[in-house]
C-alpha cells in the first residue's frame, strides 16, 4: 500500500503524511507540481526527524505517475465520492490518492481513478484536513489487509 498526494499546497500538510508514511512504512509518492518549494527544509518542521526514514518517489506529473503503476488500482480518496470508507475493500498493493488541499482532484484523476472513496462524517461538515484524511484512510486500509508493521517500540 502507498499514499500519493496529487499537487500538494502546503508542506505542512506533506510533512505529516511523510511522517505517516515512514511510521506505516509504506511509499509516498509526490505528483508535481506542488504549490510550494519541495525541500527538508520546508517539510522538516512537521515531518520531524522521520524525513530520514521515509521512502519517497517524485513524480513530474500526472502522467509520470501513471507510468509507475504497474497494476495498482489508485483509491481516490475525495469528499465528492459515493463510497463510504467502511464500505471499501482496499487491497495490499492499492495507492490512496489524495487531492490537493485547495483544489482537490481534477476531472481526469477522478476519470482515471479505480475507486472513489469518501471518509462519513457529522452532517454539516465539508472535510478534514488532509493529512488526517491520508492516515485515517491508510489505517483503515493496512488494517483490512492485515498490513501493519509489527516493529518494536
Amino acid at each position: 500500500m502507498r499514499i500519493a498526494l496529487y499537487q500538494p499546497d502546503m508542506a505542512g500538510n506533506v510533512g505529516a503524511v511523510l511522517r505517516t508514511s515512514a511510521c506505516f512504512g509504506v511509499i509516498c509518492d509526490i505528483i508535481e507540481p506542488c504549490g510550494f518549494a519541495f525541500s527538508e527544509r520546508a517539510l522538516k518542521r512537521s515531518g520531524m526527524d522521520y524525513m530520514d526514514h521515509v521512502q519517497i518517489q517524485r513524480h513530474a506529473d500526472w502522467s509520470a505517475f501513471l507510468e509507475t503503476l504497474d497494476g495498482a488500482r489508485i483509491v481516490l480518496m475525495s469528499s465528492k465520492a459515493s463510497t463510504p470508507l467502511p464500505q471499501f475493500a482496499f487491497r495490499p498493493d492499492d495507492i490512496i490518492l489524495m487531492g490537493s488541499e485547495s483544489k482537490g482532484a481534477p476531472p481526469e484523476v477522478h476519470a482515471r481513478a479505480d475507486a472513489r472513496v469518501c471518509i462519513p462524517m457529522a452532517t454539516g461538515f465539508r472535510s478534514l484536513n488532509i493529512s488526517v484524511s491520508a492516515g485515517i484512510a491508510l489505517a483503515e486500509g493496512l488494517r483490512q489487509t492485515h498490513s501493519f508493521p509489527r516493529g518494536e517500540k
